[in-house]
């Protein structure tokens, strides 16, 4: 059975689900609901994953989309849906097209769901997938720019962060903390010292937030859930290279307009 978070800040007409590893067909060590392209799971597992995500939601799985996520700023528009070996290289996508679905892979990076309205009314939707590379290089900004693009006004954009590692499971050298902090000073509020020493604690969850804060936006919720400690519910990144496992599976996040 599958199993999603989600909470009430989107209106009814828009759907949006953080995806839970429960559920699915993949084997060890993608045991679930592994939805991971770039995984060494077969190919044939993962679309049925996809599929069985696409059923429940109600969505055609041709209409089911993702991205080449490479840990950029790119964001790109949606207008029609594309072949999962022609997804292209980008870290966002948003669009105002009803029927098509916006998912995003994660393993500990943090799934970020926009929703916002034209002055119309109508809606408009965006997903990114907000690593420490992208965030830092403004892809959750540019995923709100490009809603803009479509009409959205940002002070009715809303925001969630979905489930990523926590602070308190991701530590990082003191190099990591200078890249943020070469940025922008207020950033060393999100770093706490780790117990080791020369290394500190990143709360990107936290992160995400504020740049999304600093950008206009007033609406911003977050699920907090560490999807390194909650290995029943989620696959890691971190925490299968910690155990030295060659591979590990990807949840997906999923937001689509209803048609």
């Amino acid at each position: 059975m599958l199993k999603y978070y989600s909470e009430n800040s989107f209106d009814d007409e828009v759907f949006h689900g953080f995806f839970t590893r429960l559920g699915g067909v993949s084997p060890q060590p993608y045991a679930g609901l592994n939805c991971g392209t770039g995984s060494g799971d077969a190919a044939s597992n993962v679309q049925e994953n996809r599929n069985l995500v696409a059923a429940e939601i109600g969505i055609k799985s041709k209409n089911f989309l993702s991205l080449y996520q490479i840990h950029s700023a790119k964001v790109i528009e949606v207008n029609k849906p594309w072949a999962n070996l022609e997804r292209p290289k980008a870290d966002g996508f948003v669009t105002d097209k009803t029927g098509i679905a916006l998912g995003i892979l994660t393993a500990d990076c943090a799934p970020v769901l926009f929703y916002g309205r034209k002055s119309d009314g109508s809606p408009v939707i965006g997903a990114a997938h907000a690593g420490w590379g992208g965030a830092l290089g403004g892809v959750l900004e540019n995923t709100v720019k490009s809603m803009e693009n479509l009409g959205a006004l940002k002070a009715h954009i809303k925001a969630i962060i979905g489930p990523c590692i926590s602070k308190s499971s991701y530590e990082v050298d003191m190099s990591f903390m200078d890249k943020f902090i070469s940025q922008s000073e207020e950033s060393e509020k999100f770093f706490q010292a780790a117990s080791s020493k020369g290394h500190v604690m990143f709360d990107l969850s936290g992160y995400c937030a504020w740049r999304l804060f600093e950008d206009g936006l007033k609406n911003i919720s977050l699920l907090d859930i560490d999807t390194y400690e909650n290995e029943a519910e989620f696959f890691s990144y971190r925490r299968a290279t910690h155990r030295g496992e060659k591979d590990y599976g990807r949840q997906i996040s999923v937001i689509f307009i209803k048609p």
